[in-house]
Formats: C-alpha cells, structure tokens, sequence
C-alpha cells in the first residue's frame, strides 16, 4: 500500500512543489485535474492574496489539494489559524521546525509532511510526530541547504533510519526519476522545475525557454556561505553574483519581473539541475501520464531482467 496516496486521496503520487508567486490556483489545479497534487504557496507572504487561491481551488478542481506553510516565512499564525479553519487536508511544512504547528494543524485533521535537507532533520520531524518527510536534494532549485547532498543519497540516508512515507524532491522531472526515486525507499515524487516550465504555469515564456534551453550544467548555487543559499539558472547576472561569492537578499526583491515581466536579467530564475532534461514547454496533463506511464514500463523492464539473476 502507498501510503503517501492513503494519506492524500490523490490518485498518482506526484507532488507540484510549493514555488513562491509561481504555485497557484492557475498551476495547482491543472496538477490536481491530472491525478497529482496541486500545493498552494505562501512564501511570497501576500496572505490575502494566497488565501483567496485557497478559495479558487474547490471551483477550479474535485480534486484535494495542499498548502505550503515555511515556518520561518510567516510574519504571525494568521496563516496557520486559517488553514485550520479552512478545510484543507494536506500540508507541507518547510524552512524551520514543524514543532509548533504540528499539534493545531493535525487537531484539524490535517496530515503533516515536512521538508527536510539532512538526515538530523529528519530524524528531528520525525520525533515530532509529522506524518511524513519531504526529502530534498541538493540537486532541487531554489532555497536550499548549502551543504549539498544528493537526492539519491539523502533519500537512502533517511530511508535507512526513519519508517515514513518519504517524498523524494530534487532532480527529478519525468518517470526515469520517479522510478530512480522509489527504487531508493520513496513514495510519491516532488517536481518543481518540471512545473515551472508547462503550460498551464503562470511565468513568462522567457522564463520556460531559459528552462528548455539550459544545460545539464546550467544552474549555479548561491550564497553558500550565507543566507539564503539558493539553486537558479546561470544567467549573466547569476554567473556574476556567484564571482562575487555574494548574493544580497534585495536581488530577490525584483525576482517577479524575471518570473512574470521576462527579464532574466532582473533577478536570478530560481530552478534545478533537471532543467537540463527539460525538452520542451508541455501540458501538465501530459506530464504527468507520460511520467506515470514511464514510470511503469521501467519498473516492468526491472521486473523482467530480475528474472535473469
């Protein structure tokens, strides 16, 4: 039994990551209409404006869906105290520690995963008493922790201590890493570059095609020696800040004209190694079947060369 799909009523165990600005009613819904599930962001801190994508989502889709709360991000609990007045079912926790908001949000009915970037973290949530880990990988874009480690080791790390229905995020975009992914103790996957860059996503189309275009090689880790270190697209600016061995926090300040006005200049394109195994700008629907159904030629091939051995 999957215990990530019992735990969301979603009928594939595909997560759409929560992107500031980016995860919204637009996104999240053509993600929970295909059988994934959506996340509604509130790291842009725009409460209003995240409570009523809250609001759009029953119109828009039967499916559930979640919401994303980063601990550190939220200015108060007004955010927290809605959410569990709001009938949600699914949370992601992130950027802190889910310990506080653990007790009202699972008195509300509401199932817990929380984001994790090292294996004492996990151990950490666990403890706690979340219901389940997003495991991130160093390979995963924006915020991240600047000690790298990759998805396919932290995800055995933490597969090997901790008994929960573990969600594997970071350099994965299609059905070989959703395979890769459960082959290494996963149950459901977190793609966020790979929905940055469909369709029905809300940024600028310079935003995709600098997405479609990169190289395997095309992102670059900031501020690895303060705060906040995040994972983006090399771009001019980018390549400079990382010469600088700084990025200041008001580069971010501008980052809506890079997402929504196409200067990709204006900021730095938050995004993950996977933007190098991006082909082409395609519908979320499209997405998700052809990764589930690579997903499932792969583990029957596997299935089959067991056989030899």
């Amino acid at each position: 039994m999957n215990r990530f799909l019992a735990h969301t009523g979603a009928k594939y165990p595909i997560i759409q990551a929560p992107m500031g600005w980016i995860a919204r009613s637009q996104l999240a819904s053509a993600v929970c209409n295909a059988g994934g599930v959506g996340i509604i962001e509130t790291s842009s801190g725009e409460t209003d404006n995240c409570k009523a994508e809250i609001e759009k989502m029953p119109s828009l889709t039967d499916a559930p869906f979640g919401v994303n709360l980063p601990i550190l991000f939220l200015k108060d609990d007004a955010m927290l105290r809605y959410i569990c007045e709001s009938g949600v079912k699914f949370v992601t926790t992130s950027a802190g520690s889910p310990k506080k908001f653990l007790a009202p949000l699972q008195e509300a009915g509401i199932v817990v995963y929380h984001a994790v970037p090292t294996v004492e973290a996990a151990l950490k949530c666990a403890d706690a008493g979340v219901d389940g880990l997003v495991v991130e990988g160093g390979e995963g874009g924006g915020f991240k922790n600047p000690e790298e480690v990759s998805t396919m080791v932290l995800l055995q790390a933490i597969a090997e201590q901790v008994d929960l229905p573990l969600v594997a995020a970071g350099g994965i975009c299609d059905g070989r890493g959703m395979a890769a992914a459960f082959a290494l103790g996963a149950e459901a996957v977190q793609m966020g570059t790979r929905f940055v860059s469909c369709a029905e996503s809300p940024v600028h189309n310079n935003f995709k095609q600098s997405i479609i275009d990169a190289p395997t090689d095309g992102t670059v880790m900031l501020n690895k020696s303060s705060s906040p270190c995040v994972r983006a697209l090399k771009t001019d600016r980018s390549k400079q800040l990382y010469a600088d061995g700084e990025m200041p926090m008001t580069t971010l300040a501008t980052v809506k004209d890079l997402y929504f006005g196409g200067d990709m200049e204006a900021s730095v394109g938050l995004a993950g190694q996977s933007a190098g195994l991006i082909h082409e700008v395609k519908p979320v629907e499209d997405i998700i079947n052809e990764t589930v159904s690579e997903f499932h030629r792969i583990c029957e091939r596997m299935g089959a060369m067991n056989q030899g051995f």
